[in-house]
């Protein structure tokens, strides 16, 4: 028998509605949060009561007047927009004015607030959001909210969370990715545990304010560090007056076993948006090792008509218009970061490593050292454009594997297969050329598999008998090689088109232990610093060690004071 439709009671309404905005432990301190940084706070302390169910936000922002407490909690009561007009203008974190009347809801609640200059109160609120207890508090100027008993009128809500262990590591992650996007505030961060019936409080961790998300990352991920790290702010044009500020982690220096650090930031909040983040792995493919992940973060400044927030109770999707166009401009920032720019390093990686290249680099090393290619260093800036790269001087071929060369900052030492591999995959990119075989190549015993291969590569592929094929056809760069059937094998044993690119330029790359003149070492430089990833090769491994002249000064501590008669 069908059940009768029937109206539900308010009080179940209320709680549906309030569970679709405050979900979690770490939802009630995105919501508090974010109300702090609406009201210009610069240093926020949370204080977490895990067992009690308890959250306690206090900043230094601009704080609250007694009538604007007595409205604070009260349904869809909020300073940020007065009409539906305003929707499409929405400039701030928070604008439903749903969070407060939410906590209300589904906790006790009570703020203390003082604008600067004005006295303070303290307001505790019923579970509709209406003061029940008002009176004056002496503290500094800010906001003080205190979430007690969070979710004890829906037991229900409590048992079906995760343990609250994985709920104080969401709210970890949730106060770091606020702190990314706005780096100019200094987070503290409290837990306070029951101890013999007392409670301990002990802190928990801190973030400590920067001028770029680039201070703010490694204080979150601790084997990030600054100088492993990229970043770049460009104006998009055409779409209003927007922004893109890209922070990137090194591919030869910094990458991850998981894609669990590509964040994507709009206007001050990170969203899901999957087609963003398919664009930043896209941009990072023949960069990184198999199988890793870059660390990136893409935080997109935005005129604000072109984001419709309302997608989600939680603002974490969004509609954005012209997003295709984003997705460009998100791809070039990263091409351009990638390329080659003043690439400076800590001083405990070069207490590990100048040593070894100087000995590495000594007479019984057996390379050929040009003195006159060492004078002259121009003054010239780095540039991300390859037509303004800096001079770079083949200065003498290590062991035959490494080219030693002068830069205007320091000194590099570049390993002479993988540039050139990366030289030889970005020409075959942007040219796969299939040229003719004469004669032509036999192949024997290949499988059915290994003929489609070599023929959805372009080549031709003709039966010449039993088990036996002939290859009409082949790469431009293998097609002169003495070893031209190898490679076509290797090539047949599976792959897409760019796996093919890859092991072509491998195959066909300067061999390490092979002899080089200058010139011929100056030409290969020039042709890969103008490659569109520099870095690394297209397996992922780096290229070029960079010692700039700062830290060989640290090194042969040229600061040192000896006497007039040493002349440093």
């Amino acid at each position: 028998m069908t059940a009768e439709i029937a109206a539900l009671p308010s009080e179940v309404v209320h709680l549906i509605a309030a569970g679709e905005v405050i979900d979690s432990l770490a939802a009630a301190v995105r919501e508090l949060a974010e109300n702090a940084l609406d009201a210009g706070a610069t240093r926020i302390t949370v204080s977490i009561y895990p067992e009690q169910w308890r959250i306690r936000v206090a900043d230094n922002g601009t704080g609250m007047s007694l009538a604007d407490l007595q409205q604070a909690a009260a349904p869809h009561s909020t300073s940020k927009i007065r009409d539906r007009h305003d929707l499409e203008q929405v400039a701030s974190l928070g604008f439903r004015g749903e969070a407060l009347h939410s906590l209300a809801q589904l906790a006790t609640l009570e703020i203390l607030s003082r604008p600067v200059g004005r006295e303070g109160w303290q307001v505790s609120y019923d579970d509709q959001g209406h003061p029940v207890r008002t009176e004056p508090v002496a503290l500094a100027p800010g906001t003080v909210v205190t979430v007690d008993r969070l979710f004890e009128r829906w037991i229900a809500r409590r048992q079906s969370l995760p343990s609250l262990a994985q709920q104080l590591r969401a709210v970890q992650t949730t106060i770091q990715q606020l702190a990314l996007c706005h780096p100019h505030v200094t987070w503290q961060v409290q837990q306070h545990d029951s101890q013999r019936g007392l409670l301990r409080e002990r802190d928990w961790f801190q973030i400590w304010s920067g001028k770029t998300a680039r201070q703010i990352l490694p204080q979150i991920l601790r084997d990030v560090q600054l100088e492993d790290l990229q970043e770049l702010t460009i104006v998009v044009p055409n779409q209003g007056q927007g922004n893109i500020y890209l922070l990137l982690g090194l591919p030869d220096r910094c990458h991850r076993h998981r894609p669990d650090w590509i964040r994507v930031a709009l206007n001050g909040r990170l969203v899901q948006m999957p087609e963003l983040e398919q664009t930043i792995l896209a941009s990072f493919r023949r960069t990184l090792p198999r199988d890793r992940f870059p660390v990136v973060m893409v935080h997109l400044q935005v005129p604000p008509d072109q984001i419709d927030w309302n997608r989600h109770p939680a603002k974490s999707e969004v509609y954005l218009r012209h997003l295709d166009h984003w997705r460009e401009q998100v791809a070039s920032a990263i091409a351009q970061a990638l390329r080659l720019s003043p690439m400076p390093l800590s001083d405990a990686f070069y207490s590990q490593r100048v040593g070894t290249l100087l000995k590495t680099a000594e007479a019984e090393g057996g390379y050929s050292f040009d003195a006159s290619l060492a004078s002259g260093v121009q003054d010239v800036q780095n540039s991300c454009d390859p037509a303004a790269l800096p001079s770079v001087r083949a200065l003498a071929q290590v062991h035959n594997t490494y080219i030693l060369a002068e830069h205007p900052a320091g000194v590099w030492l570049v390993e002479q297969h993988i540039a050139h591999e990366r030289v030889l995959y970005e020409q075959l990119c942007d040219r796969w050329q299939i040229v003719p075989l004469a004669p032509a190549l036999i192949l024997n015993q290949l499988t059915s598999p290994q003929v489609e291969q070599l023929q959805r590569l372009g080549l031709e592929v003709e039966p010449f008998g039993e088990a036996v094929w002939m290859v009409r056809s082949a790469p431009a760069l293998l097609a002169e090689r003495t070893d031209c059937s190898d490679a076509l094998l290797e090539l047949s044993l599976g792959g897409d088109l760019q796996a093919a690119q890859v092991a072509t330029a491998c195959r066909s790359a300067i061999r390490n232990g092979t002899p080089l003149t200058l010139p011929e070492m100056q030409t290969l430089l020039n042709q890969w610093q103008r490659t569109r990833n520099p870095r690394t090769c297209p397996h992922g491994r780096p290229i070029c060690l960079t010692l700039e002249e700062t830290a060989l000064s640290r090194f042969f501590r040229r600061h040192w004071v000896i006497g007039k008669s040493h002349g440093i």
